[in-house]
């Protein structure tokens, strides 16, 4: 469905998080939740980062790393040369036994740093919020961490994900939560949403695939019909994941056949404006793509 909150501009794919981002993301299935701590972890081994995954307190180291490595022991390596620790908010703060926001950023500040060190391109955390009823913090304390953790992520290779089991915590605390945080990590994996922006500018937010394609094609439909007054339209790319060849094609068939309107802006990184030209964007007089960089 469409989203015109101010959700909609810090939306983004868990996949397209990067150095500097402070993400929520809230989750009330068990399968969903490994999904994400999956691809987080993968994703960050990947890129040449050191990777933390703190989970909720009820959840053995066993099950974490079963969960991770299926269907393939695929993490071994980088848990062995130290690449892939797995922790908890007990540990983090050690010798202190009690939470204070001072102390667990004063960590993982230094542990970027000796992450750096060690010759990884930075650091990353997955952190599930169980720990907070597991060492009694307080909810406003945490809440007062999550907005004030500025000097974690401005311009140093950070990045973590703080995700809220919704089972556990309550709706107001979670509103408050996802406010705080600069990003909110879409929830599934492979899931599309499309949000709305100023004059019915459309962005689309996760994975453009086979299996979304016929609302990709069914919400690019609704843009055209809604700014055919204006005669133009933006379409923004840039938080897609993944765009497949199919969806290309839908908006390159779609803008062909606007003749109603005078512009289609497509903002889009590298990889879509090139699928884009070679796809024949350039024989559609009324479309513009636009290759833009996300600012840091």
């Amino acid at each position: 469905m469409p989203a015109r909150d101010a959700l909609s501009e810090r939306l983004i794919p868990l996949q397209r998080l990067r150095p500097g981002d402070h993400a929520f993301v809230s989750y009330g299935d068990d399968e969903v939740r490994w999904e994400a701590v999956t691809a987080f972890v993968r994703l960050g081994l990947a890129r040449g980062e050191k990777v933390l995954v703190l989970p909720s307190p009820d959840v053995p180291e066993e099950e974490v790393l079963a969960r991770i490595d299926f269907p393939s022991r695929s993490t071994v390596r980088a848990r062995r040369h130290g690449q892939l620790a797995v922790t908890s908010m007990r540990e983090l703060i050690r010798p202190d036994a009690v939470f204070t926001a001072a102390r667990q950023m004063g960590q993982l500040h230094a542990a970027t740093d000796r992450a750096t060190a060690e010759g990884y391109t930075g650091l990353r955390a997955f952190i599930d919020m169980g720990w907070v009823a597991a060492l009694g913090a307080d909810v406003a304390a945490m809440a007062r961490r999550e907005t004030g953790a500025h000097a974690l992520f401005t311009g140093r290779p950070y990045t973590e994900v703080c995700a809220y089991d919704r089972r556990r915590f309550d709706r107001a605390v979670l509103t408050a939560m996802e406010q705080a945080h600069p990003r909110v990590a879409l929830e599934r994996l492979g899931s599309l949403r499309t949000v709305h922006g100023p004059d019915e500018a459309v962005a689309f937010v996760g994975e453009a695939d086979a299996a979304n394609q016929a609302g990709f094609v069914r919400s690019l439909e609704i843009a055209l019909s809604r700014t055919a007054a204006a005669r133009r339209l933006t379409v923004d790319l840039t938080r897609l994941h993944f765009l497949s060849v199919g969806c290309a094609v839908g908006l390159l068939t779609l803008a062909r056949g606007a003749a109603g309107h005078d512009l289609v802006e497509v903002r889009c990184d590298r990889g879509q404006h090139r699928m884009l030209r070679r796809l024949g964007a350039d024989a559609v007089p009324r479309l513009a793509p636009r290759e833009v960089v996300r600012p840091c």
